[in-house]
């Protein structure tokens, strides 16, 4: 079994591949792999070469520098280490070195731009170890964790360093944008020195004028006191989607909490309370309307009356508020008394604020419930943080967050690695 070039022929290059078929399919199916590896890091090296000097002086940014040797390097690509002499570069003075082979192929920590990206992805959606074991079992390429948390860990600091400056267009859609519908959550993360700290999720969902769902963006931060922080990317995120759909109104969601509601009220042109957290409220409340075991049919139908009125009847929850608060009087246990307590000021602060408008919001095809976001919590946040036995630093956290809101968002972790081959790889710290 072997590979060898036979001809060149401007770039175009002709392999020709010997491959050892075996008595079993298994192993025939296992020459063809590596016969096929062999094929790619030849024509890898190849593709790498046309990225190098020729050895003559070059000036960079007015400093000139010429070539101090040819260097042998070992390049990681999908299909195994690719070594090839390029030129390193140096200025009279000495100091950092210059390799215009890897600013030109976009090598990333030692990495091909495929192969950084292949890897990224992978340890974005699955533990360290996991996406180890897949590389060298499922395509025969080993490489250590800390190799891969080092590619991971550049390539989310390319899409932190650039996030102000490279902007991503949505994907184009076939409907008219009529509402954006803006949401903010959060989820529980363990943490290596401060025990419970909660992760933050933003969403920007576009609805259609018959309230269909088109694309929704995602932000994603890791704890942070005051979250400043995500609410300046959340913001920035934000405007650039209000400057491409100025005539659509923007609709703001949340489930109640006081951070939220001053942020989003900055933002949007009318907000909306989680329509499933005040139901939560309210069922809590109806065991001080029904509060007998033997009326539990009724409580249960009460409450499902009520929640239907809330959403379709305009002016229900000033009404369902005056009928809870008439329940005070009643002699209940101290829960059902706490919990009525807390939907009457639930409902009281909410009605006031205007964010209890649920009837106008459904006739006009808009969103009352912030399930988008808190699907998005779970998907970005918890199905890759919150694994059994999983504690997690800041940094680590950042890394996986930034990079699956990226992935996460239609056509964007494709958009991203456009802008990477165009602009060239940043250094990052």
């Amino acid at each position: 079994m072997s590979a060898q070039i036979i001809s060149r022929d401007g770039n175009k290059v002709t392999i020709q591949v010997t491959v050892s078929l075996k008595e079993s399919m298994l192993e025939s199916e296992q020459s063809i792999v590596d016969s096929v590896n062999q094929v790619g890091v030849l024509a890898t090296k190849e593709a790498l070469s046309q990225f190098d000097a020729d050895g003559l002086p070059i000036t960079i940014g007015g400093i000139k520098y010429t070539s101090r040797c040819k260097s042998n390097k070992s390049y990681q690509t999908p299909f195994g280490k690719a070594q090839i002499d390029r030129h390193v570069y140096q200025t009279s003075k000495g100091g950092c070195i210059y390799v215009p082979l890897e600013n030109g192929a976009r090598i990333i920590q030692g990495a091909t731009p495929k192969f950084a990206r292949i890897i990224s992805h992978k340890y974005t959606n699955l533990p360290a170890p996991s996406v180890v074991e897949d590389l060298q079992v499922n395509h025969d390429r080993k490489i250590t964790i800390s190799y891969l948390q080092k590619v991971t860990d550049y390539v989310a600091g390319i899409a932190q360093a650039k996030e102000e400056i490279w902007e991503y267009e949505t994907p184009k859609l076939n409907k008219t944008v009529e509402t954006v519908g803006v949401s903010l959550d959060g989820a529980y993360i363990l943490t290596v020195e401060d025990g419970y700290r909660e992760a933050m999720v933003g969403t920007i969902a576009l609805y259609d004028k018959a309230g269909e769902r088109l694309h929704t963006t995602y932000i994603a931060a890791p704890p942070e006191y005051g979250k400043e922080s995500f609410f300046k990317r959340f913001r920035r995120e934000i405007e650039r989607v209000k400057k491409d759909y100025p005539k659509s109104q923007t609709i703001g969601i949340a489930d109640g909490a006081v951070n939220n509601w001053a942020f989003l009220e900055k933002l949007s042109d009318k907000q909306i309370l989680d329509f499933w957290h005040a139901s939560e409220y309210l069922s809590d409340a109806s065991h001080a309307v029904y509060n007998k075991k033997s009326q539990e049919n009724e409580r249960k139908e009460w409450l499902e009356k009520q929640c239907h009125k809330l959403k379709h009847k305009k002016g229900a929850a000033t009404r369902i508020l005056n009928e809870l608060t008439s329940c005070t009087e009643k002699k209940l246990t101290q829960i059902v008394q706490d919990n009525l307590e807390a939907a009457i000021s639930y409902f009281s602060n909410n009605i006031k604020a205007g964010r209890m408008r649920y009837y106008d919001f459904v006739n006009n095809n808009q969103p009352i419930g912030s399930g988008v976001v808190e699907a998005a919590c779970k998907t970005i946040i918890k199905q890759r943080l919150g694994g059994s036995g999983m504690r997690w630093k800041d940094a680590g956290m950042k890394v996986i967050l930034s990079l699956r809101a990226i992935i996460k968002t239609k056509d964007r972790w494709e958009q991203f690695w456009k802008k990477l081959d165009e602009f060239g790889v940043p250094i990052v710290a």
